[in-house]
Order: structure tokens, then sequence, then C-alpha cells
């Protein structure tokens, strides 16, 4: 072949060769991104499967599996599998575990730190935005077969928390916050009086005042050897909060880890001081707040308002034997403050997502599945088993609702004063409620939060000096346990290096047919080749 050929041959294979590597950036690794159908097919069978978490609560079991029957008889070609596990935490390490092999569940009970990690696997989980708005399946669409909640019905402040990246890759299922639950009858045995908004001072001052012990090593104001006056469930909750309301650092949005600051190193100090009294431990160290609180032994408890039907001696949930049992008045109140007139408290509870297949209608019924999940009647039976707040405006304010908050201490089940209170004070707070900014590896900050306050409490009771280069250690050891230092830099690489996703249409197209243009041509220049070969050998 003649070099004049050779050429157009090897700048050819060079643009065939770049076309590759560049389709190869656009989303050739994992799922295709999935696409609302026109249609869904009802004539095909579709078998899903729900990744569901409850506390042992059959009631709750009851709700999903009723909840599954209803959108079966209207959905009667789809076919929804429950899965239940004990703790969010499981239903996490099997997702990440199933993300390689496309196994994972079509639809998911999680948070939305754990989603942001499930997004490293490209395509795995589908982003909603096209969904919320299609006339015909979105929210509150045309041919859904159920009364689905329009968007605009949905609290703004619980589906924001369902945002990652710019696109929505969750619905909000329950909502609950933190609550402090309170032995008023002890606290006023102390000669204090509860005040309009809890403060943290007031927390410390009377719980080193419940401290006070007789001769005997007997607790003065419960005349027993066991008094731990504040206990914390979620320490990463509480240094999060603290942090919040000091407006100080913990994170932002890009992904920077601010916690490692003045404010952090002088709460761990305040913690430990307090630890050390005994006035203060966590769930971690001691267990439940609640079996503590309902024994006498605990004057603050600070729980989730999710948790309230644990909480009194009165309480529907008792894990304690009845003997133990000490018969007091229980307030519940918002968690403590460092400024009362700009109150701050954490937004929690599980969302739904739904995970990418390689059909679109499996997903779509999967879509509508997670969309039943928000109609009133999952809602409100849900909300009723705990503290939890149903998500959608068009729950709350359902006259079926209202009647049940109305019943409030009509009795002690159903309808117990304490877990509709807890429901009360979220809603009386919504605007107050916040969220931590959630991307890849926001799960491990959180976890080193809370170690930090664990790993303090911890300290002083081993009799160990919490002092300057305790904490500095102690950061030191939390960036290396939690790989903080290595998510920051694996953030910014994957911030240059990311996959790009798959090409727009037009994109494609245009990259098609240039490839198309240039095997022609190549055929063309072969054949060419071919014939002047022909033609010289006559």
């Amino acid at each position: 072949m003649s070099r004049k050929h050779t050429k157009p041959l090897l700048l050819a294979a060079w643009l065939l060769i770049c076309l590759s590597i560049l389709t190869g950036c656009h989303g050739s690794k994992g799922l295709v991104a999935f696409e609302v159908p026109k249609e869904f097919d009802t004539s095909r069978e579709h078998e899903i499967t729900f990744w569901a978490k409850n506390d042992t609560n059959l009631t709750q079991v009851a709700i999903y599996e009723d909840a599954i029957e209803r959108f079966q008889s209207l959905y009667p070609n789809v076919k929804v599998n429950l899965r239940l596990y004990t703790d969010y935490g499981r239903i996490y390490n099997d997702v990440i575990t199933n993300i390689s092999t496309n196994t994972t569940p079509n639809v998911c009970i999680t948070y939305p730190d754990h989603i942001a990690t499930y997004l490293t696997g490209a395509n795995s989980v589908v982003a909603l935005d096209q969904l919320f708005s299609d006339p015909s399946y979105g929210l509150g669409g045309s041919r859904v077969q159920f009364d689905s909640p329009r968007q605009d019905e949905i609290i703004p402040q619980f589906l924001g928390e369902c945002r990652l990246n710019d696109h929505y890759y969750a619905l909000p299922y329950m909502r609950s916050t933190e609550a402090c639950y309170i032995n008023r009858t002890f606290l006023e045995a102390l000669g204090y009086t509860l005040p309009d908004t809890l403060t943290w001072d007031f927390i410390w001052e009377v719980s080193q005042a419940a401290t006070a012990k007789d001769e005997e090593g007997n607790y003065l104001i419960n005349g027993q050897k066991v008094m731990i006056p504040f206990i914390y469930k979620s320490t990463d909750n509480m240094m999060i909060q603290l942090l919040r309301q000091h407006n100080a650092g913990y994170s932002n949005d890009q992904g920077d880890i601010l916690i490692f600051n003045d404010t952090t190193r002088d709460i761990l100090k305040t913690v430990a001081a307090h630890a050390e009294t005994g006035a203060f431990s966590t769930f971690k160290i001691s267990s439940y707040p609640a079996n503590f609180l309902n024994a006498g032994q605990c004057i603050f408890a600070i729980d989730s308002t999710a948790g309230a039907t644990w909480m009194g001696p009165d309480a529907p949930l008792i894990d304690i034997s009845e003997d133990k049992l000490v018969d007091f008045e229980v307030e519940i109140m918002a968690i403590p403050q460092v400024d009362p007139s700009a109150p701050q408290m954490i937004s929690q509870g599980p969302s739904v997502c739904v995970f990418n297949k390689e059909d679109p209608q499996v997903v779509l019924a999967s879509w509508l599945f997670a969309q039943y999940l928000l109609t009133n009647d999952v809602q409100i039976s849900y909300a009723c088993t705990e503290g939890y707040v149903p998500v959608t405006s068009k729950a709350q304010n359902s006259a079926a609702y209202q009647e049940y908050l109305s019943r409030c201490g009509e009795d002690n089940d159903e309808h117990y004063s304490i877990k509709i209170r807890a429901s009360q004070l979220l809603m009386d707070n919504t605007e107050h409620t916040f969220v931590t900014p959630v991307y890849n590896g926001s799960a491990s900050l959180r976890n080193a939060a809370g170690q930090m306050i664990e790993d303090v409490t911890k300290s002083v009771r081993r009799k160990k000096t919490v002092d300057d280069a305790f904490i500095d250690k102690l950061y030191a050891d939390m960036t290396s346990l939690y790989r903080l230092d290595q998510l920051e830099i694996e953030r910014r690489e994957g911030a240059v290096s990311a996959d790009l996703g798959p090409l727009p249409a037009a994109s494609a197209a245009l990259l098609g047919t240039l490839c198309m243009v240039w095997i022609l041509i190549i055929v063309y220049i072969l054949r060419e080749a071919r014939r002047k070969k022909k033609s010289s050998s006559r």
C-alpha cells in the first residue's frame, strides 16, 4: 500500500481510538441511566424486593405486610417480597456488597448518608427527578392507581434531606428529631423548676446536683446505689447539634472536614468534666436511657422522639421488670440549646430509595411501590406506632391524623401522651430542624463525631486526664480510624476524574456519525488500493 494511503488509515485508526476512549468515559461502567417508560406494562409479571427495618415491633411488620397486600391488589402483576432487618447498618452493608453484582434490592429503607455511598456504583440508585414530575406515573400522577401525594404536599424540609448532588435520590418515609425526657419529680425535689427552653448550662447544673450521696454511698435523690443524671443515646447527634448551636464547623456541602476545631475541643472538655463526676454517660457505655429513667436512676434522657414509647413508668414498651419501675411525672421537651432564642435540632429518620435495574419496567414498578409508602394509610398507621411524624402535609392535616393527635393521653397504648407529644414537638419545630451535609464519606465523619464523646467519657472513667495533648491525639486517632484524610483526598481526586455519565443523545449521535464516515473512508481507501493493485498487475 502506498504512503499516501497509509496516512489516512493511521488518522482514521487514531480517531476511532479517541472515540472509544471518549465513549468509555461516559457511562460504560454500571447500568444505563433510567428513563421513564411511556407506559407501565401491566400485562407482564414483575417481582420486586423491599428491604426494611423494624425494632422487632410486630405492629410495624403488620403495617408493611398490609401495605404490600393493598399495593398488590391495585397492581396484581407486581409481587413484592419483604425482607426485614434489625438495624440500618446491616441493610447498608448488604447493599454495598450487592452493588457490584447488581443484586441490590429494588426498594430500600435507608439514610441519605448511606445513599451517598451507594452512588459510587454508576447509576446504581435511580435519580427520581423525572419520576417526581412525570404527569402519568409521578407524584400525584394521572395514571397512578392510588391517592398519591403531590410533590408540594411533601414537607419541604423533609424532602430537601433527600437531595444529593443536585438530584433527588430518595423519598422521605418517616421523620423524627431528638427530645429530652425528664424525671420532673426528681428535678423539682432538687429545688429546680423547668424553664420554657432547656439550656445546656441548666442540664449540667441539675445533673451535678443529682450526684450528691449520703454517708453510705446512696444517692440522696433516689436512695439507690445507681444514678446517672444525664444519659445521651446518640453521641454523634450530640456533637453535631452542639457544633451547630455554637455556629462552629462540622462539615460543608463540598465534603470538607471542619470538626477538629477549638469549639469541639471545649465541648469534649466539658463532657469530660461531667463524666468524671458521674453526672453524664452514654448509651454505648451504660445502656438504654429509658431503662435508667424508668428505674428512677436518671433525670435527663435524650433519645429520638421515635423512642417515646419506651419513656416513662406508664410507657407501652418497657424493657425492665415491673418491680424495678419507679413512679414519677415524666416531661418531654426539646433538646437543650446554647441560645434559646435561636433553637437548632437535628432532623432524622428513614428514607426510601429505588435501585436501578436493566428492565425499566421493573424500576417503574419499584417506584410505584415506593410512592405507595407515602399514602395516608401507610403514613398515619406507621406514625401511630412510635413518635414519628408523617412526611406529607396531606397526611398530617388529614382528619384521621388530627383525630389521633386530639386523643393524646386517652390511654397508655396507641394514644400514650408522651408519644403523641413527641410527634407534636417535631411538628411545632420543623422550621428549626437541620440536616448535615451528605456525601460519600459523611457517614464516617458522623461516626467520628460520636466516637470522640465516647472515648472522652470512657477515658475519665479510667482516671485518664483529658487535656489538650489528649485531644490532639484523639483528633489524630479519629482521622486515622475513619480515614478522614483519605476521604478528602479521594473526594478531591474524584472531582477531577469522576465518571462523566452517559453522553447526551445529540453528542452520541454525532460521534456515531463520525465513526460511520471514517469507516466508509477506510473502506473506500482499501477498495481503491485493491483496484489499483489489480490494474497494475495486468
